[in-house]
């Protein structure tokens, strides 16, 4: 069955994703990488679930040599787009991601805002597989949620609305077991009149889950971090970022 998420991030949606993550954070987080990995430039770095290519961009920018794979084919053209346009080493490509084998070695991979979530337990473990089978040894994975069950218990919320730009963003969520997940309909309402309704499944594990998948995989997890490189996770921050390194 197709996951749900592959059809998420288009329509209205594609363009308040942009908007919901601020430039500043995208420079931090691309400093963060260049820094504790040690990224030199023609390093190879695989960036999974890219979205519009923040990190793709910035990294390459940097001398870096990405590879950028995301389902959302308006996203990936507007990544070789600005390849091009800037002379960037990027080499990006629409693909489903649980059917999608890289190509080469990597020095780091990347599965930043969240998106590690949108699987279930075996197709997370499928992915992670895929990406240890082309780490190099001693290589790293980097991995942004917020969606650990340590942060999700604390903040959820049935029913939220907010103002993005110029549409309404209105939401109810049921947060479900077996598996775990929280299972969300959101309504975009336009000035014109327009509506588009969105169904996400996000689905949550635990730090302890997260190891024992990453474990399986072939991975070890070295840290979490709610400020990346400068703060250990603790119990309901916001946001996790979790290093783990290939066997």
């Amino acid at each position: 069955m197709e996951n749900i998420n592959n059809s998420y991030f288009d329509g209205y949606y594609k363009d308040i994703w942009r908007n919901l993550i601020p430039t500043e954070l995208t420079v931090k987080e691309t400093d963060f990488m260049m820094q504790y990995f040690n990224l030199q430039p023609g390093n190879k770095v695989l960036d999974i679930m890219c979205g519009y290519g923040r990190h793709a961009i910035a990294l390459a920018k940097k001398g870096i040599n990405v590879t950028a794979v995301d389902n959302l084919g308006e996203y990936i053209a507007e990544i070789n787009e600005t390849a091009v346009k800037e002379n960037l080493s990027i080499k990006a490509t629409k693909a489903d991601i649980i059917k999608y084998e890289a190509e080469g070695i990597f020095d780091l991979a990347l599965c930043m805002g969240n998106s590690l979530c949108f699987f279930d337990r075996s197709d997370t473990i499928k992915l992670l597989k895929m990406i240890a089978a082309h780490l190099k040894p001693g290589g790293h994975f980097l991995i942004n949620t917020w969606m650990l069950a340590e942060i999700a218990f604390k903040n959820f919320q049935e029913k939220s609305w907010s103002n993005l730009s110029d549409l309404k963003f209105i939401t109810e969520s049921k947060y479900l077991l077996q598996p775990s997940r929280i299972e969300t309909e959101h309504l975009i309402l336009v000035p014109d009149g327009k509506t588009e309704t969105k169904k996400a499944i996000d689905y949550i594990y635990s730090v302890a889950e997260m190891e024992l998948m990453l474990e399986e995989a072939g991975f070890t997890m070295k840290e979490v971090y709610s400020i990346p490189g400068r703060k250990k996770f603790t119990l309901g921050e916001p946001r996790a970022y979790i290093v783990a390194e290939k066997h």
